[in-house]
């Protein structure tokens, strides 16, 4: 009987950990996804995370709670303004949305939950070309912490997996991603991706996530499927 090959995948309900979700099945994985409940400001895309794995119907989806507001230091999980209407990417300054070694946290609690289940892929939506300049979103990175996952824990030093930290978005625009991701089913009406949804839970439509989303949906000559709030003064 052929062993089932395994991944953890990092899922945040948003656009790009979605298509990665997509991706993964598509190479014959069995999906496990973990999402986290940070203290960021909102808990909408736990909801959309929640939606995704039903839709893809992963064997376990677990959402892991981390206080990440103990530290603060970002406009997700401090009283810090989401910037509004500007673009960042591209930009040399790193904006007040990164949150401070997000990513390396989150991966160290993928690796772990795939040690225990005895697989090595590990799977993380970070992208090097629209994006907005956040360090842990890079390909030295994602290189870094594989490099260190492998020095790390126990079923890799006695040789039982080697860990690979999969990041198939890195070099593809929004557009791209989005493309990808219907061609192998999904649905973006599921997903949320902004940083600062007005109350009732529709997006914004002006932070930088959406302005990077709404870039995705205009390059792949797409209507994208979910809702905005209304744009000040119309």
């Amino acid at each position: 009987m052929m062993e089932e090959k395994k991944a953890v995948v990092l899922l945040s309900g948003g656009l790009d950990s979605t298509t990665l979700l997509a991706m993964a099945r598509q190479e014959g994985f069995v999906l496990y996804g973990l999402t986290f409940r940070y203290g960021q400001r909102h808990l909408h895309e736990l909801e959309a995370a929640r939606r995704v794995a039903d839709y893809f119907q992963v064997r376990e989806h677990r959402v892991v709670d981390i206080d990440l507001r103990a530290f603060g230091g970002s406009a997700l999980t401090a009283d810090i303004e989401v910037p509004k209407g500007k673009g960042t990417a591209g930009s040399a300054e790193i904006p007040v949305t990164y949150v401070p070694a997000r990513n390396t946290i989150f991966l160290s609690y993928a690796l772990a939950w795939a040690e225990v289940l005895g697989c090595g892929d590990i799977f993380i939506g970070v992208n090097a070309v629209d994006y907005s300049g956040y360090p842990d979103c890079r390909p030295e990175f994602v290189a870094a912490f594989e490099k260190l996952a492998n020095l790390a824990v126990k079923a890799a030093v006695e040789g039982k997996i080697t860990v690979s930290i999969r990041a198939p978005l890195m070099f593809l625009s929004k557009g791209e991603i989005i493309r990808a991701g219907l061609k192998l089913g999904v649905d973006y009406g599921l997903t949320h991706t902004c940083y600062d949804p007005v109350p009732g839970g529709l997006a914004c439509g002006r932070c930088d996530s959406c302005l990077l989303r709404k870039k995705g949906f205009d390059e792949a000559g797409l209507t994208d499927p979910i809702a905005y709030a209304p744009l000040p003064g119309t």
